[in-house]
């Protein structure tokens, strides 16, 4: 575990005695306040609403907060980092908690919208940029510091600094701290778990994409499969019938034919089968638009050594194939490989070796930026848990890559049954939306494991449209599935039970 090497002046903090009461303290006095690597920058009380610094469109004004001090502040912890964050800080109701929000990509924003939906929570809250502007990898040349604050150093730094801003201002500790975030957020949670166990108490990590470097290889693995040449791209307008086609193949494995798949893992389907007869219709794909869904549908492999470099995407998620399978390859992929890898702003996807590059891209940055280590028994014998969770609709990151790391901990850490849990949740996209149940209360869920010893077995979702709920499903803890129990509604959560498949 990596040494904490500075304390942030917290002795200073911890024997302050009556300069800091229960009641919150003046919120302009933070701007004083001496930490050591932190420079305090502003110090306000916010009321009702928010607009972010730099904001030009007046739809980002966030309405509806309560009175809380807002405090932003800059991190130095090397001479060249310059990690800005905020903490958002309720002046009255404070639930005695911590809540931090992760981020998404190559960050380089305060996740404000998080923030907010926290502080109105009741939670003191925090954010960071990670120690960038802008959510694009051309930080790195030049600043191999900020590389690793954006890895892992930036969340923890952040993490100390609020806490010993939190004592400072109510005069106590958080009872509890917690870590909410998914995409990159969900890797901050992990890496936060493997390198910081003592950070947090419980950490909610949604479609982590922990496999950093992989990941990004695999966003091009995709992009090389639709772009070989002008015949192998497939235009949008046939997802409909991919996905029409996938959902007739395996919908009703579950006994519930509802539109969507709960063991899309488990479905065989085959894109050739929908090949075209006699020239080309939306009805239909073109032989090289066939050999290009099947590369979709496979992990991304090593051709030399036949070893898996990631998995692949799920049937179900055609509809959103636009993502890594559009008319360009991702950016955040193609500029881990300018910046990061081979240092040329001119590179070009289409040059990647799946062998070759895969070897020169770990060497650049897989100690920095990926949270594979399965070993979580340091943060497990202190009490913390991890509530993973992942749609199986996710058309950004493969689903497959959040079972294969639980079952990596589950078999790496002894106490893993009672500290860890993975739900997996059928017809969900990227951490949100899609037609399946995509909402439930997971902070919820994570303080009542963590306070109350509740360790969650299922957890009712809902979908909605609009603000109507029209459809709840039990989530279940992987590896059982919601199953049809094949009597009631099948927008109802108790005409399922969870089993295993």
């Amino acid at each position: 575990m990596p040494n904490h090497r500075h304390l942030l002046s917290l002795v200073v903090l911890l024997y302050a005695g009556p300069l800091f009461a229960q009641t919150p303290q003046s919120c302009d006095g933070l701007k004083s306040l001496s930490l050591e690597n932190v420079s305090v920058t502003t110090a306000v009380v916010v009321t009702g609403s928010f607009t972010p610094p730099g904001a030009t469109n007046p739809n980002a004004t966030i309405a509806n907060l309560p009175t809380f001090c807002r405090v932003a502040a800059t991190l130095k912890p090397t001479t060249d980092s310059e990690i800005k964050t905020e903490f958002w800080l309720p002046m009255s109701g404070w639930n005695r908690k911590l809540q931090s929000v992760g981020n998404g990509a190559w960050a380089g924003v305060i996740p404000y919208a998080a923030m907010a939906q926290a502080v109105t929570g009741g939670y003191a809250t925090a954010g960071t940029d990670t120690g960038h502007a802008g959510n694009t990898a051309s930080f790195v040349p030049g600043h191999p510091e900020r590389l690793v604050d954006y890895g892992y150093r930036a969340v923890h730094e952040m993490t100390v600094a609020v806490k010993a801003v939190i004592r400072a201002f109510y005069g106590s500790a958080p009872q509890y701290s917690y870590w909410n975030g998914c995409s990159t957020g969900g890797r901050q949670g992990l890496m936060e778990a493997q390198r910081y166990p003592a950070d947090y108490d419980g950490i909610i990590a949604g479609a982590p994409v922990n496999a950093r470097v992989h990941q990004m290889i695999w966003e091009l693995w995709i992009a090389q499969a639709v772009h070989k040449d002008d015949a192998s791209y497939i235009p949008p307008a046939k997802y409909k019938t991919i996905n029409d086609a996938a959902l007739a193949k395996c919908d009703a494995d579950d006994g519930a034919k509802d539109g969507l798949l709960t063991s899309p893992d488990r479905c065989r389907f085959d894109p050739a089968t929908l090949r075209c007869k006699a020239g080309d219709a939306v009805s239909c794909l073109t032989a090289p638009q066939v050999a290009a869904a099947q590369q979709i549908y496979t992990p991304a492999m090593n051709p030399r050594t036949g070893k898996e470099i990631f998995p692949a995407l799920q049937p179900g998620s055609e509809l959103g194939w636009g993502g890594l399978a559009g008319p360009e390859p991702v950016g955040e992929a193609v500029e881990f490989f300018q910046f990061v890898v081979a240092n040329d702003p001119g590179w070009d996807f289409r040059t990647l070796d799946f062998d070759r590059d895969v070897a020169l891209a770990e060497k650049a940055a897989s100690q920095v930026i990926d949270a594979t280590d399965p070993n979580l028994e340091p943060y497990f014998a202190r009490g913390g848990k991890v509530l993973m969770y992942h749609g199986w609709n996710d058309q950004l990151v493969a689903p497959m890559n959040s079972v294969n790391y639980y079952q990596a901990v589950v078999g790496a850490t002894k106490s893993s049954s009672d500290s860890i849990r993975l739900f997996m949740m059928p017809g969900m996209t990227h951490c949100r939306g899609g037609d399946g149940p995509d909402s439930f209360d997971r902070m919820g869920v994570i303080e009542r494991w963590v306070e109350k010893g509740e360790a969650p077995k299922q957890i009712v979702a809902e979908h909605l449209t609009g603000a109507a709920v029209d459809r709840r499903r039990p989530l279940c803890a992987h590896p059982e599935i919601a199953t049809y129990t094949g009597a009631g509604s099948l927008d109802a959560a108790d005409s399922f039970v969870c089993k295993k498949p």
